[in-house]
Formats: structure tokens, C-alpha cells, sequence
């Protein structure tokens, strides 16, 4: 039996919360943790953390698009974090906690920039998520794959 599979790669603050609300969603079948956006080939955690790689820290979602939609995966984008805030989530600051949305389609940017529009109405703000082309992932070391879940914690949500 052959299953069709796509990626959604999602930049929303620290990845640890990010992968730990993927994972829990049904018809997603895996998740890790990365850097993508960058400038710098298979960087490290040390050199994506003094801002000057360009990187974010995202998370790859490899789902079942029978079982669960792209456009799904954006609502949970849209609702996990906040979209009006630069370089910001809680207290991440930088240019790696940005919001971001790589696509890895035509039919996904086209989902992706049609989803703003509808995020918009629940934000006083503007909107500043970036919505570009997904590039190389690199994924990030060991111990920060499914980092809350080792540790038996929720959310690291303030």
C-alpha cells in the first residue's frame, strides 16, 4: 500500500512548542526540528543563536494529506503563535524566531497567502509572517528533537 505524503515546513519562535503542537496533530506522521532561511550551510544551535546566520528555527511536518490538510496545518500555524510580532515570540527575540511559512508548492503558497487574509481578522496588528520558497532544511541537533516530549512537559509557553 502506497501513502502519499507531503512536507509544510512552519517558523513560529522556539521549535520546541512548535514540533510538540505538530505532533499531536492527527495525520501528521513525523515532525523535526531545524534551521531554514540561512545563509550558512548545516549550521549549529551556538551559531543559528547569535542572529547572524539568517536562519529561523522551524519545524519540517511530514503529513498525510488525507488525513489532514495543508490549509489545517495553517489554522494550527496561525493559532499557536503571534504573527504581528518581528523577529519576536514571548520572550525569543531575534531574527531566527521569526514567522515564517516555507512552501514546497505553488498549491502551498497559493494556500498559505489565501490563509493570511482570514488570520488577519483576529489580529489587530499587521501581519508580518514571511511566506517564501522552502530552501535547505538543516536539522538540528539530537537533543533538540521532540525536546518538551523527552522531558515530559506540554509546552515551554509562558
Amino acid at each position: 500500500m502506497s501513502q502519499t505524503m507531503e512536507k509544510a515546513t512552519f517558523a513560529a519562535g522556539c521549535f520546541w512548542g512548535v514540533e510538540a503542537t505538530f505532533r499531536a496533530t492527527p495525520g501528521v506522521l513525523s515532525t523535526r526540528v531545524g534551521y531554514t532561511g540561512g545563509e550558512v550551510e548545516k549550521p549549529t544551535y551556538k551559531q543559528v543563536c547569535t542572529d547572524r546566520t539568517g536562519h529561523a528555527e522551524a519545524v519540517e511536518v511530514t503529513f498525510d494529506p488525507a488525513k489532514v490538510s495543508y490549509e489545517t496545518l495553517l489554522k494550527i500555524f496561525w493559532e499557536n503563535h503571534d504573527p504581528t510580532t518581528l523577529n519576536r515570540q514571548g520572550p525569543d527575540w531575534g531574527s531566527q524566531y521569526r514567522s515564517a511559512i516555507f512552501f514546497h508548492s505553488p498549491e502551498q503558497e497559493k494556500a498559505a497567502r489565501a490563509s493570511v487574509a482570514e488570520a488577519q481578522q483576529s489580529h489587530k496588528r499587521p501581519i508580518v509572517t514571511q511566506i517564501v520558497p522552502a530552501v535547505a532544511f538543516w536539522e538540528a541537533e539530537d537533543y533538540h528533537q521532540q525536546y518538551l516530549e523527552k522531558r515530559g512537559m506540554a509546552s515551554c509557553h509562558i
